[in-house]
């Protein structure tokens, strides 16, 4: 008993800051033990009604917190119950489910890019070429995406699956040479036509969504064969080069012979032109001739005769007449 109420005394010095060397009286510490323990009797219901009060209200604020979700503007919010999709909220704010039975998903408003895998597939004359390509999508109806696909990695994969089946029948149409050589257009059709087709394949499915893109990025070749086929488009170009120099050169001796053919039908009608003009102005002047000289028959014979000597005598000419000759009577200045 002595031992307890000394180390009373000690806890009692210690609440009080007394130091461990001032010993209290016995009447006092007896005093003081039964005054504590009438200020502050001990209550357990008090306690028990505080932790329950307290543990309710923090279970409230769980509740309320854990049932209380914001819908943001990019968004949609599908809510669920057993399961079931009972309502989507798309107007932003804040909004509240029934606890424990519902629960909610969120989806995205804005357009998505799909990255879809790299595959290999074989052209027309069955080259084998890699395609790396992807989608651009949205959801167009929240709750058939989450009653009918549940994810989005379900309906992204599905997706895939119709991307790589519709490429690879519009691809295996078409020869490799006109896919690189005609890139942008065959590019750009192969395209719409893929979006289209998956687009149908999608809305048998009835996952809500709709694929606005569907774009090849780019076209390579197995590093397998890629020397090989290399080399045959370097031997098909050089072909084709020498067909082209033969169609050329076959094409410059057509146009050349065509143009001597031209030149000479111009000249020989030409020179037709010419003779036919000629002979016109002869006939013409024949007949002046004639008509000038019936006049005067005297003169015309005068006038022939020179015409010949012209045509006759040169400069240096030595000719030998007969005195009775029309030359030589002009010559010696006889006229008859």
């Amino acid at each position: 008993m002595d031992q307890k109420n000394k180390d009373l005394e000690k806890f009692l010095n210690f609440l009080s800051g007394k130091s461990k060397n001032t010993a209290p009286k016995e009447e006092d510490t007896v005093d003081n033990v039964v005054k504590m323990s009438k200020k502050s009797p001990m209550n357990p219901k008090k306690y028990i009604s505080l932790a329950v009060t307290l543990t309710a209200v923090f279970a409230i604020a769980i509740i309320v917190f854990t049932n209380v979700y914001i819908v943001k503007e990019s968004e949609y919010a599908v809510v669920r119950q057993f399961g079931e999709v009972v309502k989507f909220q798309s107007e932003p704010g804040l909004k509240i489910k029934v606890p424990f039975i519902q629960s909610v998903t969120k989806l995205p408003k804005n357009q998505m890019t799909y990255e879809v895998s790299e595959e290999e597939i074989n052209t027309k004359d069955k080259k084998r070429i890699i395609i790396d390509n992807y989608a651009v999508w949205h959801i167009t109806d929240p709750k058939q995406l989450i009653s009918n696909a549940g994810t989005i990695e379900k309906v992204e994969s599905r997706m895939e699956e119709f991307i790589y089946s519709v490429i690879r029948s519009e691809l295996g149409r078409i020869e490799y040479k006109a896919i690189i050589n005609d890139e942008d257009s065959s590019r750009g059709g192969i395209n719409d036509q893929v979006t289209a087709r998956v687009n149908e394949l999608l809305s048998n499915d009835k996952y809500g969504i709709e694929v606005i893109d569907v774009r090849i990025r780019r076209i390579d070749l197995p590093s397998v064969n890629e020397q090989s086929v290399f080399t045959n488009m370097i031997s098909d170009r050089e072909s084709m080069s020498q067909k082209y120099l033969s169609e050329g050169d076959a094409e410059k001796r057509r146009i050349e012979a065509q143009t001597d053919k031209e030149v000479q039908e111009m000249l020989a009608t030409a020179k037709k032109d010419a003779a036919m003009i000629q002979a016109e102005g002869e006939a013409e002047a024949a007949k002046i001739y004639n008509k000038s000289f019936s006049q005067d028959p005297e003169f015309y014979s005068l006038y022939r005769t020179l015409e010949s000597y012209k045509k006759t005598v040169g400069e240096d000419t030595v000719i030998i007449l007969p005195s009775t000759s029309p030359y030589a009577k002009i010559l010696s200045g006889y006229i008859k």
